[in-house]
């Protein structure tokens, strides 16, 4: 019998290359990589700039997904296991990811960098600090805050109201207990007494003005628009007028670099910036894919969760500030999730069931309309297969894919490798030929609730919008501020299509409730706050923290 490895100790046998070897391989000069140990570099962004920037654009394959279950779905092993597999068949191939944050890390999820065979390496540097850019767009983040509150402090020149500060102050982990608290408590010189909070860092405006920047001027100026208070004549006050913005780039000029490792099998992978799909937009930075595409032929990236989070964001948001356009799109399920979705207990998930299939096959065929309908692309279905597959249950899943005109491809990537994404790889190549162009879902000149309208009927299926008091006082601020044209980042639970994360399938006959908004003006975009959905997760009552151990070595367990 076959010896059953985990991801981790598929990780630790696994033998590296020098970095240097990888970047050579890609084709990146040696004098743009600054090394970080033997196994992690960055590649300074000025190579992008000084040598690339009138090279031929890479074909780009987005990979999305279902709405997440317990059961898994597998996006990033996919996406990392057809990088291998195209570069396997001679296409010169690279991957570009978002980084780990620690506090899925130490939640829920466990790590971020794939699964079986089909992995970044080195894993545990991956998800645990990598090359410190979280530490510095916290650190970025935080210097801002402590800014507002010494202004205040010492005189408040620009008459910010206190009852008004809209910034927050941010940290890496999920933390439930600083989602609402109190400071500046004390004596007079230990601040002015008021209401406060933490966001996790991958929901900081910094986060995503970073992964939105060309270069370090482009993020200097994001930062300098972005809004941080309100003076009490209810005008915005930016951390321009704080002069915050010089500073902050300086913490901020390494972490800029993209960062550069390697799969199991050596084909490079870019993996940088990090801002979560439910709460923010769910891509990795700009730098990093533009990058890639001007050095490979091919780059396959992923956007956070489902089609209805992170690929919309990916194509509403990312793809209209840049110029990016994907050339196919691969939508990434199991036979366990849409079963999940078709009402079966996880516990019972192994056991052949085509009539909760069938119920559950309607999430996997409204995230395929979303692709190819909404969107106008080419996709393929990436079924993540296990053992527990039965051969019906898969005829089923391509028999009703076929119906809307697309293609089912087995993924086996996770026991295979590149040897098991070849198939998809195959027909991600057929697709890349149509040469098909995206559209938007909204117009930029349309109204901030026409903009939500659309998002919300269109990729969600729902009936309409509902908007809280607070919510309606906010759009009528931002429109009048002149803030009305930028993009909607949606801000809603990832496991449903709708608002409330209890509701699986297809469902019909709902609505969405917009309950409040945040305004990003550095990062170009507004983010509507949906149902419960927050900026500071909680973790679970068994943390995955508890079973992550290092030895004696240094050589960690635990990580998944």
């Amino acid at each position: 019998m076959a010896e059953f490895l985990t991801d981790i100790e598929i990780a630790q046998r696994a033998e590296m290359k020098v970095i240097n070897e990888i970047a050579e391989k890609a084709g990146i000069p040696d004098k743009y990589v600054e090394n970080y140990g033997k196994y992690k570099a960055k590649i300074d962004y000025r190579y992008l700039q000084n040598e690339l920037k009138d090279a031929p654009d890479a074909n780009l394959i987005l990979v999305t997904a279902i709405n997440p279950t317990p059961a898994g779905e597998g996006k990033t092993t996919t996406t990392i296991g057809l990088g291998d597999a195209l570069n396997s068949m001679g296409k010169k191939t690279i991957i570009a990811v978002r980084e780990p944050s620690l506090g899925p890390v130490f939640g829920v999820k466990g790590g971020a960098a794939g699964g079986g065979y089909a992995q970044v390496v080195p894993m545990e540097d991956i998800n645990l600090h990598f090359t410190g850019d979280f530490h510095a767009i916290g650190a970025a983040n935080n210097l801002l805050a402590a800014m507002i509150d010494n202004h205040i402090y010492q005189g408040n020149a620009l008459d910010i109201d206190t009852k008004r500060i809209v910034w927050r102050r941010a940290v890496d982990m999920n933390d439930r207990q600083l989602r609402n608290i109190v400071d500046g408590c004390g004596a007079k010189v230990d601040g002015v007494t008021r209401q406060d909070g933490f966001d996790i860092t991958v929901a900081s405006e910094v986060m995503a003005a970073f992964c939105l920047s060309s270069d370090i001027m482009d993020l200097k100026d994001k930062l300098a628009k972005m809004v941080v208070a309100y003076n009490r004549k209810g005008e915005p006050v930016t951390c321009g007028q704080l002069n915050a913005q010089g500073a902050m780039a300086a913490l901020l000029k390494d972490a800029l670099k993209p960062n550069l490792v390697q799969t199991l099998e050596g084909t490079p992978a870019f993996i940088h910036g990090g801002p979560f799909a439910n709460i923010a937009h769910g891509c990795n930075s700009v730098i990093a894919t533009k990058m890639a595409s001007k050095i490979a032929d091919y780059v396959v990236t992923e956007a956070g969760f489902g089609a209805d989070l992170g690929a919309e964001k990916f194509l509403d948001i990312k793809c209209r500030q840049t110029g990016l356009a994907p050339k196919a799109v691969v939508i990434v399920a199991t036979v366990r999730a849409l079963k999940y979705n078709g009402g079966v207990p996880k516990t019972e998930l192994n056991n052949e069931n085509l009539e909760a299939l069938e119920k559950g096959l309607p999430n996997l065929l409204k995230h395929v309309e979303n692709v190819t309908k909404v969107y106008g692309l080419p996709a393929v279905v990436a079924i993540n297969h296990f053992p527990t597959d039965t051969q019906a249950e898969l005829d089923l899943v391509a028999a009703k894919c076929k119906e809307l005109g697309v293609n089912v491809a087995l993924s086996e990537v996770w026991g295979k490798g590149s040897e098991g994404g070849k198939a998809l790889a195959e027909e991600v190549l057929r697709l890349v030929e149509l040469n098909q162009h995206h559209t938007y879902v909204y117009d930029l000149d349309t109204s901030i609730k026409d903009k939500i309208n659309a998002i919300a009927t269109k990729v969600y299926g729902a009936d309409g919008v509902d908007y809280a008091p607070a919510a309606n006082k906010l759009i009528a601020e931002y429109e009048k501020q002149g803030f009305g044209n930028l993009p909607i980042c949606m801000a809603k639970n990832q496991y449903s299509l709708t608002d409330d994360a209890a509701i699986l399938g297809r469902p019909t006959g709902f609505r969405i409730t917009i309950r409040d908004l945040t305004l990003s003006a550095g990062a170009g975009f507004i983010v509507a706050m949906t149902g419960s959905i927050m900026k500071m997760p909680g973790l679970p009552k068994v943390p995955a923290a508890e079973k992550i151990d290092v030895d004696v070595d240094g050589k960690i367990t635990g990580l998944f």
